[in-house]
């Protein structure tokens, strides 16, 4: 049982999918965490939600697109519950289009939120624990699309395969500062935001095609990030787990 009793966590995208999943996990795992997102409303509702569980929480207006803010969203969290001791780089988005019908904003939209973004709070968050020299660990969420040619998300799956070889890249560089840095790359899951897709003809046609002819929940990552977000775990850093219940071997 991982525990996590004493760890502060931001956790982006956290308004809803995923990104709430891991909130409530950690929460209960022992973590006080900053909730991040731009639905401040989503927020804090799920701010209440794991505070009447027993757990302990602050919600954060964060748009990980807005790069210049995020000093002060750092500086606010320390404030309110303490530095943090672990990121989870969850927030990202997309525009479902053929390659030829992207336009330039779609295309720099995807890269903000999820690449951009990403880079720049790591980097704000790792310049904290190497100058304090405290250990930290950031956890990126990137895609089974990183590693698949899937039709209609090439800029996603661009987005997410560079995030993949970033994950690499800093947990090389920041590995002599106890700093680790992991990923996890989820196959298909079922969010509120795809939640009808898979009830459709094309997304039943679609699950035909998976080895277990099923759609991943939300809490099937639960063990994969728990073992990313582990203090204990001394020996992981620059690996991007696939967690697709064999979906990429289809």
């Amino acid at each position: 049982m991982t525990d996590l009793s004493g760890q502060i966590v931001l956790v982006t995208g956290a308004s809803s999918g995923l990104g709430a999943q891991f909130a409530r996990l950690l929460a209960a795992r022992g973590a006080q965490v900053a909730l991040g997102a731009r639905r401040k409303d989503r927020l804090d509702a799920l701010k209440a939600e794991i505070e009447a569980d027993g757990g302990k929480a602050m919600s954060l207006e964060l748009d990980v697109a807005e790069v210049d803010c995020f000093e002060a969203a750092l500086d606010q969290i320390s404030s309110v519950i303490g530095p943090i001791d672990l990121l989870v780089n969850n927030a990202g988005l997309n525009f479902m289009a053929r390659a030829t019908e992207i336009t330039t904003d779609q295309y720099d939209t995807i890269m903000n939120v999820n690449l951009k973004g990403p880079f720049f709070l790591s980097t704000a968050v790792a310049k904290r624990w190497i100058e304090k020299k405290r250990p930290g660990r950031i956890v990126n969420i990137a895609s089974l699309s990183a590693y698949r040619t899937l039709p209609d998300i090439s800029v996603y799956a661009m987005s997410k395969a560079a995030m993949v070889h970033m994950t690499a890249c800093l947990a090389r560089e920041w590995a002599r500062f106890d700093i680790a840095v992991n990923g996890i790359a989820p196959g298909y899951i079922r969010t509120e935001i795809n939640d009808w897709f898979w009830e459709t003809p094309s997304g039943k046609k679609v699950v035909e095609f998976f080895p277990r002819r099923r759609v991943g929940e939300p809490e099937d990552l639960d063990q994969a990030l728990l073992l990313m977000c582990d203090p204990a775990q001394l020996f992981i850093t620059g690996q991007t787990l696939t967690v697709d219940d064999g979906q990429g071997l289809a």
